[in-house]
C-alpha cells in the first residue's frame, strides 16, 4: 500500500499549499484567518498520519488545452513555488466536472482535480485540496455548497468573483457554507486555482454539486 512518504514531489505539493495558507493573507477578517488556520490543522493531521495515496486514471478534459500555459504563466508570480511542484505532479492528476449536467460552453472551458480528499489520490476525510482550471473568457455559473467551507488562490490568470472583486495570483477569496458565488475570467489568459474545502467527513464525502436553479 502506498503512502505519502513514497511520492516526493505530492509531499512537496502539500508544503506548498501549507505554504499558501500559513502566509497568506486574511485582510483582517477573523472568519477568513479562522478557515486559513483550519485548513493548516487539518492538512498537518494528515500529513503527520502519512495518508494512502491512490492514483486513478490521469485524466485530461478539453480545458486541459489551457493548462500547459496557465502552468507557464504562474511561474513568473508569486505562486511560483507552487506552481513549479505541480508542474512535476500535472502528468498524474484526473480532471473532472464534478456534475452530472454540465453546460456545453462550460465542458470546454473549465475542470478541476483533486488532490487530496476522500477521492484522492492522496486520500482524506478531513479536508479536500485540490486546483480548478478555467480557460479565458470563461462564466462559471453560480452555484453554492452545502455545508463545505470554500477558499480559492489564485496561481495564475486573474478572475472575478460575483462581479465585486478581481483576484490576481496570490489573492485568496472565501465562500462560507451556503453562500451562492459566480466567477468569470479575463478574455486572454487562462486562470488556474488552488483550492480547500472543510466540513464534516460527510459533508465531504457526499457533497453534490448544482448550478442555482437546480435540485441537488
Amino acid at each position: 500500500m502506498a503512502r505519502l512518504s513514497d511520492h516526493v514531489d505530492w509531499q512537496y505539493v502539500f508544503r506548498e499549499y501549507w505554504h499558501l495558507y500559513r502566509f497568506g493573507s486574511a485582510g483582517g477578517n477573523p472568519v477568513i484567518r479562522s478557515h486559513l488556520k483550519d485548513v493548516r490543522n487539518r492538512l498537518n493531521a494528515e500529513l503527520e498520519s502519512n495518508p494512502v495515496v491512490e492514483f486513478d486514471q490521469p485524466v485530461q478534459l478539453p480545458v486541459c488545452a489551457w493548462l500547459g500555459r496557465a502552468l507557464d504563466q504562474g511561474l513568473s508570480e508569486r505562486t511560483a513555488p507552487v506552481v513549479r511542484v505541480l508542474t512535476r505532479v500535472s502528468g498524474q492528476l484526473t480532471w473532472r466536472y464534478g456534475y452530472e449536467r454540465m453546460h456545453k460552453s462550460l465542458a470546454r472551458k473549465y475542470a478541476y482535480a483533486e488532490l487530496m480528499g476522500p477521492n484522492g489520490p492522496v486520500l482524506s476525510k478531513n479536508v479536500i485540496l485540490g486546483l480548478v482550471l478555467f480557460g479565458p473568457k470563461c462564466t462559471y455559473p453560480e452555484h453554492s455548497h452545502d455545508g463545505i467551507s470554500e477558499s480559492y488562490i489564485c496561481l495564475s490568470g486573474s478572475v472575478s468573483d460575483s462581479n465585486y472583486s478581481v483576484f490576481t495570483p496570490g489573492s485568496l477569496f472565501f465562500n462560507p457554507p451556503e453562500k451562492a458565488h459566480r466567477m468569470t475570467t479575463g478574455d486572454f489568459e487562462p486562470t488556474l486555482l488552488a483550492y480547500a474545502w472543510t466540513g464534516t467527513p460527510e459533508k465531504l464525502a457526499n457533497q453534490r454539486m448544482s448550478f442555482a436553479g437546480r435540485k441537488s
